[in-house]
């Protein structure tokens, strides 16, 4: 009876510890506010059987990579035009293999910062700006360049639009195409550095107070959390998504960002 008694006990304890461990869920996130956010949630997962585990990435290409090999579950950082570009060039016509969205969470308004100039009405002729060289994110800059009057696209609504789309470029400015995460470094550089969000957070700019010309809360640029078609609808995945648009989660990006990011749910 004792045996008995001892095994049971024992297999109690392991189920509980099993329990407690969870399922295990790798994701991919950008520093800021991605993976701030996702820390925040850890413990509500982990209370739903989930055992979170973030993976810190600072680049916008080997998130997407990895997920789509399932070395990662999902990842949380980017637009739905990104996504876009990213599946297309990646994966072609090859529809069955497309990463996809899971989840709406929140906008970083995107904006143009100087170390040099205080207003857009500063800038000389001739003056240098720097934008990202990815599609999506390059579209994104240089539309928000037309909407503040400086330059005019062939097409105002090309979200893959680059520097050879510009119809209109009265005042001669030059364009420097530079990775997303290098474009901090060139601030002092250049005379309008166009950045992403996140990157400008890392850098410590304030995008509220800092930015030139940034884009308002209707911003259509949501970030997603993105996984595959064969586990976007696995209870994890569910339990994530949830938690990443739960009270808990607005509070805290409206309180600790002050107006940077936007939650999106």
């Amino acid at each position: 009876m004792k045996k008995v008694l001892l095994f049971t006990a024992l297999a109690a304890a392991l189920t509980a510890s099993l329990a407690q461990a969870g399922e295990k869920l790798v994701v991919a996130a950008t520093p800021v506010p991605h993976a701030e956010i996702l820390e925040l949630i850890k413990p509500t997962l982990a209370k739903e059987g989930v055992d979170l585990e973030i993976k810190v990435f600072t680049d916008y290409v080997q998130p997407n990579v990895q997920v789509g090999e399932k070395r990662l579950d999902a990842n949380y950082f980017q637009t739905l035009p990104y996504l876009n570009s990213f599946n297309q060039g990646k994966y072609k016509d090859d529809k069955a293999k497309y990463l996809v969205t899971v989840q709406g969470v929140h906008v970083e308004p995107f904006g143009g910062y100087s170390s040099k100039y205080k207003t857009l009405a500063e800038l000389p002729d001739g003056a240098t700006i720097a934008i990202p060289n990815e599609g999506s994110n390059s579209g994104r800059a240089l539309i928000l360049l037309q909407k503040a009057g400086l330059i005019e696209l062939k097409d105002p609504k090309n979200a893959l639009a680059t520097p050879k789309d510009i119809a209109k470029n009265p005042h001669n400015f030059k364009f420097k195409e530079l990775e997303s995460a290098l474009l901090p470094r060139v601030l002092k550089e250049v005379d309008l550095d166009m950045i992403n969000t996140n990157y400008a957070l890392e850098a410590k700019l304030n995008p509220t107070k800092d930015a030139l010309v940034i884009e308002g809360a209707d911003s259509p640029y949501v970030n997603f959390l993105v996984a595959r078609e064969d586990n976007k609808n696995s209870d994890a995945i569910k339990k994530l998504a949830a938690a990443l648009t739960s009270p808990e989660v607005k509070a805290f990006i409206e309180k600790k960002y002050n107006g940077a990011v936007l939650p999106a749910f």
